[in-house]
């Protein structure tokens, strides 16, 4: 008989309370249930399958109703964690037509005029649509914290602007599932090292990576900040090991299904007279 495991949102929540991310296991397969790295693509492919019915019941139902709930999904690391290998491997497994990507690059002119959630707001998903933010708000207590880009007055209060923003799409119907993509210095080393003996992946590399790298502790600090004070109930953070690619995508790809899955959602009814429309196609 299996054993029940628990969900992997239980397995892969961030601590509760005081946080030192360098203290969490990159390269641990929590919860996996692979014998080893070959069964991935298996499962991987099995959540695929699961996956596609219950993001176009989602969508489905946002067609229908202005009310139907939404999910975001939020992808944070350092560089090579794999922001773009989870969109392309795990998000890949569903419709196109029913997710809305944004990748967060440094603010323009216009959005440093306004408040630092504007532009986040103005790229939230809508009813039915799967968001993916690729970056997200928190790179305001990140990359502005460690390059002291604004006073720590100013950072300091954004943990609780951010907490009272994501309580507030969580009170409007949205699940948010934020995953922190951890990997290790010596991994990130091995990535960057990779990208530049493959032609194929120089447009990857930017020399602005090892001065990033450079600042490897204080950007764990502004992570371990992070995690430790915006980990609510309602928005919880979840720590996805990352040294192997293989247990990232598939990690990912079942928190997707559970929070689906847990939304219990119905495919909408008809507006119109089933035997109806019958009778009229058979005629047509």
């Amino acid at each position: 008989m299996k054993k029940n495991r628990k969900p992997l949102s239980t397995l892969l929540r961030a601590p509760m309370g005081a946080v030192d991310v360098t203290r969490i296991p990159s390269d641990a397969t929590p919860g996996y249930p692979g014998k080893t790295k070959k069964d991935a693509l298996k499962l991987t492919a099995k959540a695929g399958r699961q996956l596609g019915p219950l993001q176009e019941c989602l969508f489905a139902n946002g067609k229908e109703n202005p009310n139907a709930p939404k999910l975001l999904l939020v992808l944070q690391g350092m560089d090579t964690a794999g922001k773009g290998g989870v969109v392309s491997h795990t998000v890949g497994l569903v419709d196109p037509q029913g997710i809305k990507l944004h990748a967060f690059k440094q603010p323009t002119e216009e959005e440093k005029q306004h408040d630092f959630l504007w532009r986040i707001s103005n790229a939230l998903p809508g009813p039915g649509i799967i968001g993916v933010f690729d970056r997200s708000q928190y790179e305001d207590v990140l990359v502005q914290r460690v390059d002291s880009i604004v006073p720590q007055e100013v950072w300091e209060k954004r943990y609780d602007q951010i907490n009272e923003f994501e309580a507030g799409l969580v009170e409007g119907g949205m699940t948010i599932i934020k995953c922190f993509l951890h990997i290790s210095p010596d991994e990130q080393k091995k990535r960057l090292s990779a990208r530049l003996e493959d032609p194929t992946k120089y447009w990857k590399f930017s020399p602005n990576d090892v001065e990033v790298r450079a600042k490897w502790p204080a950007y764990m600090d502004a992570y371990s900040a992070a995690l430790e004070r915006c980990n609510t109930d309602a928005a919880p953070w979840y720590v996805i090991p990352s040294d192997k690619k293989w247990y990232r995508n598939w990690a990912v790809a079942e928190l997707l299904r559970e929070k689906l899955a847990a939304m219990q959602l119905s495919w909408p009814s008809p507006d119109y007279n089933i035997e109806v429309e019958k009778e009229r196609v058979k005629k047509s």
